[in-house]
């Protein structure tokens, strides 16, 4: 039976295709080859061009871990404003239930 992938909307898509864009160019401006970069990130050329086409198959961390050896900014360039963001978002999570409870239908039908 062939694996089923999910499929992801345009926004997605779009978002993809621009870290992909970024990527590639920021490597072109290094002068550094599809296998150099490859190579730095410990895979192979193949994922390299999977993440500079937009497959949404890669890996999230190996996408930003290839995205981050060329300079492509993640979030932020000042590394001690991602660490404020994500306290931040670690004290607002805080704060929320640990569990989320399903909302359970009330049957008003009289």
């Amino acid at each position: 039976m062939a694996k089923r992938y999910p499929t992801y909307s345009r926004h997605t898509r779009s978002a993809l295709a621009l870290l992909g864009e970024q990527v590639k160019l920021a490597r072109k401006r290094r002068r550094w080859s599809e296998i150099a970069l490859a190579e730095r990130a410990g895979v192979d050329r193949g994922t390299v061009r999977n993440v500079e086409a937009g497959n949404p198959r890669v890996a999230i961390g190996t996408s930003f871990e290839i995205a981050n050896l060329v300079g492509v900014p993640l979030f932020s360039d000042d590394q001690s404003a991602l660490s404020r963001e994500l306290s931040r978002s670690r004290e607002m999570l805080a704060l929320l239930p640990k569990k989320i409870q399903p909302k359970k239908s009330v049957d008003d039908d009289f």
